[in-house]
């Protein structure tokens, strides 16, 4: 941000800032379902209190609440918020959360770098008309994933399981460097 006398203007994102973004998200994704991937069924399953009463239900929410900004990428009114029993097992969650990737990534190449800064209309879960930049949905997206990754490591540690590998952004800055 900048501050010119007395406008007061946000820098925005690049188109390919916001494809990193995505790859991040994607990459905190994988870190997490893998340590989720090593807890029993009767954990993944298992009432703890939180936001989303298991890691099974929390792991169902951030994949329904990309699936309602990418309907909304779409033009497209969201249906009915999905039941968290639709995913069983990691392996479901996994198959669900890398279909959303393909149509997120899909969504964004179709929008193309001219629209990041382009308003997308819609309609908020209670109807009400709203208006945000694609950049600044997209930013939403990926804050709100890491949000609930964050919820479901401290679920992992209160079943003493092994938390995901650092899903922190400059751990995966210095991956990419790495492989650079």
């Amino acid at each position: 941000m900048f501050w010119d006398g007395e406008d007061f203007r946000l820098n925005l994102m690049t188109y390919d800032d916001l494809r990193l973004l995505i790859d991040y998200n994607y990459w905190a994704r994988d870190r997490v379902l893998d340590a989720v991937a090593r807890i029993t069924p009767e954990q993944f399953v298992r009432p703890m209190g939180n936001s989303f009463n298991s890691i099974r239900d929390t792991l169902a929410h951030i994949c329904g609440a990309e699936r309602i900004w990418i309907t909304r990428l779409k033009g497209e009114k969201p249906q009915a918020a999905q039941k968290p029993d639709r995913l069983p097992d990691v392996d479901a969650a996994r198959t669900e959360w890398a279909e959303l990737e393909g149509e997120m990534r899909e969504q964004l190449a179709g929008l193309g770098p001219e629209a990041v800064e382009r308003r997308i209309e819609y309609q908020d879960l209670r109807g009400n008309n709203q208006s945000d930049a694609l950049w600044q949905m997209l930013q939403h997206v990926v804050n709100h994933g890491s949000y609930h990754r964050g919820q479901i490591t401290t679920m992992l540690r209160q079943l003493d399981a092994a938390p995901p590998k650092s899903m922190d952004l400059i751990a995966f800055y210095l991956e990419r460097s790495r492989k650079a």
